[in-house]
C-alpha cells in the first residue's frame, strides 16, 4: 500500500516532478532528461498503469483519494495529498481533474521491433503542436494502425497535453522515433512497406485511389502543420496522396487528415 503523505509547502522538493506543468520548452527538456512524464486524470493514470508504466508518485486534491483508493493500494510509491490552491501554485494551473501521477518511461524500442509485425504504419514528420499529436495517436490507436514513427524534431508524444488529448492512447500504439531522416525511409522499404506522403502536388492520386490497392504494408507519412512535408520525403516517396476536397478547402488539419487516411487506407478482407 502507499504511503499518503499530506504536503502543505509548495516547495517541498517530494513535489518536483510537478513544478511548473505549464512551461512548454522547461518540461520538454526536463521529462525526457529525467525519464518520467505526466499523468493526467482518473483515466489516464489507470491507462499508464495498465500499460506497464511505473508510478515515481501521484499528486491528489483530497476528495480523490477515494476514487482512485484502487491505485493507491497497489501502488509502490508516494501518494502526495493537496489542497487546490497548493496544486495550482506547483503546477501553474488549475488541476481541474484533481489528479496527477508521474510516470517512469520505458526506453523506446528499436525501429526494426516496432515494425515486425505492422501491416499499417503511420510516420509523423516534424508534429509539434502536442494536441495535434495526441489526437493524432488517438486516431492511430482507433482506426486500426498498428505502429507510429516519430522523426527526430517531431514534439514529445508523453508531454502531459498530448496524453491527455489522447486519452491516454499514446500508451496503446507501439512507437519509436526514427535517428536520421529521411534516409531512414530506407528501412521502411526493406521492411515491405509502400512509402505514401499526404501532399497536395500535381503528382497525387487520390485517397481513394491509393485505397483501393490494399496494399500489403503501407507507411502513410503526415507533416507538420502549416508547412506540410518537407521537400525530402516527397522527393523520397513512393506516392503522393492527396484527400480530395469540396467547397474550396485545401487541406485538413494534421489530425482530422490522419483520421480520414487512418480509416481509409486499413486492411480489407478478400471478398
Amino acid at each position: 500500500m502507499a504511503e499518503l503523505i499530506t504536503v502543505d509547502d509548495p516547495a517541498d522538493p517530494c513535489l518536483s516532478d510537478y513544478t511548473d506543468l505549464t512551461d512548454v520548452e522547461l518540461r520538454r527538456r526536463r521529462e525526457p532528461a529525467e525519464g518520467l512524464f505526466i499523468a493526467e486524470g482518473e483515466k489516464v493514470i489507470r491507462r499508464a498503469g495498465q500499460a506497464g508504466y511505473a508510478m515515481r508518485s501521484m499528486l491528489l486534491s483530497a476528495k480523490w483519494v477515494d476514487t482512485m483508493r484502487d491505485v493507491i493500494d497497489e501502488a509502490r510509491a508516494p501518494v502526495y495529498v493537496v489542497g487546490p490552491e497548493l496544486a495550482e501554485r506547483v503546477t501553474g494551473y488549475h488541476v481541474h481533474r484533481g489528479a496527477l501521477a508521474s510516470m517512469a518511461r520505458k526506453p523506446l524500442p528499436a525501429v526494426g521491433e516496432v515494425l515486425r509485425t505492422a501491416r499499417r504504419v503511420a510516420v509523423f514528420e516534424d508534429i509539434v503542436d502536442h494536441a495535434n499529436l495526441g489526437a493524432a495517436f488517438r486516431n492511430a490507436a482507433a482506426l486500426g494502425v498498428d505502429a507510429l514513427l516519430l522523426t527526430p524534431r517531431c514534439a514529445d508524444p508523453f508531454y502531459r497535453r498530448s496524453v491527455k488529448v489522447s486519452m491516454g492512447a499514446v500508451f496503446q500504439v507501439p512507437w519509436t522515433r526514427l535517428e536520421s531522416w529521411p534516409e531512414d525511409v530506407g528501412i521502411l522499404r526493406s521492411e515491405g512497406f509502400t512509402v505514401a506522403a499526404l501532399c497536395l502536388s500535381d503528382r497525387a492520386i487520390t485517397l481513394d485511389e491509393l485505397a483501393a490497392r490494399n496494399e500489403e504494408k503501407l507507411a502513410l507519412v503526415l507533416g507538420t502543420e502549416g508547412a506540410g512535408l518537407t521537400p525530402g520525403i516527397l522527393a523520397a516517396a513512393d506516392e503522393h496522396v492527396r484527400i480530395p476536397m469540396d467547397a474550396g478547402v485545401d487541406s485538413l488539419n494534421v489530425a482530422a487528415a490522419s483520421a480520414v487516411a487512418f480509416y481509409a487506407t486499413r486492411p480489407q478482407q478478400p471478398a
